[in-house]
């Protein structure tokens, strides 16, 4: 557990980088940063100390003294908040890169959209940052060099592969004597889209037999460091699995605090001290007799710090904590509630497997309504016609109900071209359930043009929802550059949804575009864009997206009854 001189370090460097990308006083910013440094390198523990004690520390003025013990008084340090509430979602990550400082970090954002390394790391190689004021070849060269430190310091993994490893992992501790729990933890849990490492748990009385098997896992390739409470191995991909061995009535507290987020743990450990505990991964303490009050289940800790249990995906320090105090945390939406996928394919253009195919796999999910949207005529290589998609329409009628009673709606995904026309007119249009729009050419468009073509698409009276919005692949390209909040309230003016993709490599609306967006009033619908049947089980990871973004039922067009959902592709009652 962090001794409160690391988080206060922790919060003084980051007052610090927001006092920079703010354009704050520069001495200023250097004076937090020796001020962080200080008091992370004190010998005691910096909680025993008043405003004149902290003053004792070199560079620790009257001015940083106040607002530390304002943090070990209430949790929080109300300027450094107000200061995190000017700054974009996603600046933070970009400000880890070693060579990459918070004002360029905040031109990244605000210009080209980039709100991740791996988007950074795309945007250089693809030449998008050259017309860039300030990003010359020699900047380029130091991003690309400062992005492979940050490789080399930990590469991360993205969210599929990474949930495919620890659940193989899971199932085979699983297995072993004695096991009386046995989960996966940390980013992964908190459905991060690209993970670290892997954080396992196993609650048992004995912890020899778990490190011998994981040790002995066909996935390690090799073993790091072997011992009684924790063992560390690699798999042959280069990711480092953290096991843990707790006590069987410690599982909620290992939990919580081996879930994360860092940020989100210092707030519920500072209100633990303020309640007279302590809390760390064997359970909630009291401070003065050391007895266990908390430590079973999560939700017995969460409810003996008063705060309702909190979903893993929202622990991110974003805001959950204060919802919690005041009752208003929002009922995340879950796979379950999903009643029905709006963006799929079949071999009629690009996907795998047969309509009849794709709609029983569906119905095997439970669906209560599925939608078929196979490309139109824009992307050539597809080849559709006006006969191959009525032709599609008259056999899904014919399926329609037939499959444990599944609605069926006939879609399609349409083609958003340069000026933000789409592939058929309005009256063959007409004839569709849905239509989802998408950009699949000219990202290159400058950021008006891409703007003005996105919203030309929202205005169209037949396109309901807006496929992977930003285009990205992660890791692999860049969003593309639009005016966002310009393109959001368009989407809410209009009826007009935007898509959080599942697909793993797209998780596309990211988390923080759905927070944005979601300020606008506008509607999402999550959906696998299945190309085969194994796709359909991918919506987990758009789900989870959709958590981190805080979105409840009632943001999500498909968790609707189909009534409901029908009143809203009518889009103003044209059909």
């Amino acid at each position: 557990m962090a001794r409160p001189n690391d988080e206060v370090e922790a919060l003084l460097r980051e007052y610090a980088d927001l006092l920079a990308i703010t354009g704050g006083d520069a001495f200023k910013a250097r004076a937090y940063e020796k001020a962080a440094r200080a008091i992370g390198g004190h010998p005691a523990d910096i909680s025993a100390l008043d405003a004149d004690g902290l003053r004792e520390i070199p560079n620790v003025g009257r001015s940083i003294a106040e607002k530390v013990t304002e943090y070990l008084r209430t949790g929080r340090i109300g300027l450094v908040e107000e200061r995190r509430a000017r700054i974009p979602a996603g600046v933070r990550e970009l400000i880890t890169i070693p060579t990459l400082g918070p004002k360029k970090a905040l031109r990244l954002y605000e210009d080209l959209h980039i709100s991740s390394v791996s988007e950074l790391a795309a945007a250089v190689e693809a030449d998008a940052l050259a017309d860039l004021k300030g990003f010359g070849e020699k900047t380029q060269d130091n991003i690309r060099h400062g992005i492979e430190l940050l490789r080399r310091a930990g590469a991360r993994v993205p969210l599929a592969r990474a949930t495919d490893t620890a659940e193989g992992i899971v199932a085979g501790l699983s297995g072993v004597t004695g096991c009386r729990r046995c989960a996966y933890a940390g980013s992964l849990r908190r459905m991060r889209e690209t993970v670290g490492d892997l954080d396992v748990l196993v609650a048992a009385k004995r912890s020899a037999p778990f490190m011998d098997a994981l040790c002995e896992l066909p996935v390690t390739a090799e073993v790091v460091v072997r011992g009684s409470k924790k063992t560390s191995v690699r798999t042959a991909e280069g990711l480092q699995v953290d096991l843990r061995v707790v006590p069987p009535e410690s599982w909620g507290a290992a939990m919580q605090y081996f879930t994360g987020s860092r940020a989100h743990n210092i707030r519920t450990r500072t209100i633990a001290v303020h309640q007279g505990l302590k809390l760390s991964e064997y359970g909630l303490f009291d401070t003065g007799s050391g007895e266990p009050v908390a430590s079973r289940t999560e939700e017995d800790v969460y409810a003996r710090l008063g705060l309702p249990w909190i979903p893993p995906t929202l622990r991110e320090d974003r805001g959950e904590i204060e919802a919690g105090l005041r009752g208003e945390l929002p009922e995340v939406v879950t796979e379950r509630d999903i009643r029905g996928d709006l963006h799929t394919h079949t071999d009629l253009t690009d996907g795998l497997a047969s309509l009849e195919t794709m709609v029983e796999a569906a119905a095997e999910r439970g669906y209560a309504y599925y939608a078929v949207t196979d490309h139109a005529p824009g992307l050539s290589m597809q080849r559709m016609t006006d006969e191959k998609v009525l032709a599609q329409r008259e056999r899904l009628r014919e399926l329609d109900g037939t499959r444990r009673r599944m609605r069926l709606l006939h879609g399609t995904e349409l083609n958003i071209g340069p000026e933000g026309e789409v592939d058929w007119p309005e009256e063959f249009l007409a004839g569709f359930d849905l239509c989802v729009a998408s950009l699949h050419s000219h990202f290159g468009l400058a950021r008006g043009a891409m703007t003005r073509r996105l919203v030309r698409a929202c205005e169209n009276p037949y396109v309901n929802v807006v496929g992977h919005p930003t285009t990205r692949l992660i890791g692999r390209r860049p969003g593309v550059d639009a005016d966002w909040d310009e393109v959001f309230a368009a989407c809410a003016r209009t009826g007009t949804a935007l898509e959080v993709n599942a697909q793993p490599d797209r998780l596309d609306l990211c988390d923080a575009d759905i927070l944005r967006a979601r300020e606008h009033g506008v509607k999402f619908a999550v959906n696998s864009d299945a190309h085969s049947v194994p796709h359909l089980g991918q919506l987990r990871y758009g789900v989870g997206t959709a958590q981190r973004g805080w979105l409840t039922c009632d943001d999500v067009i498909n968790t609707w009854p189909l009534t409901r959902l029908r009143r809203f592709l009518r889009k103003g009652g044209r059909h």
